[in-house]
């Protein structure tokens, strides 16, 4: 396993992803997945968690109102 940056070239966001590689046997070559572990703080390069979705955790005196989209009935 290793942390892997990257920076998105839109954004200029770097991400922190944790990188592991297994051997496929019936191809004899190596595969790799990726899972996002967060942000990298570019003052201080500490990796910051997210989910990759820009949200933002709630604390308990907010309330999260949802806004239904579509059609609204007449």
């Amino acid at each position: 396993m290793a942390i892997v940056k990257q920076l998105d070239k839109r954004s200029g966001i770097t991400y922190a992803y944790e990188s592991v590689s297994r051997w496929d046997k019936d191809k004899k070559q190596s595969r790799s997945s990726r899972r996002l572990i967060g942000r990298v703080d570019g003052a201080t390069g500490e990796i910051i968690a997210t989910d990759g979705r820009c949200r933002k955790d709630l604390t308990s005196n907010e309330t999260a109102v949802r806004v239904k989209r579509g059609r609204k009935p007449s």
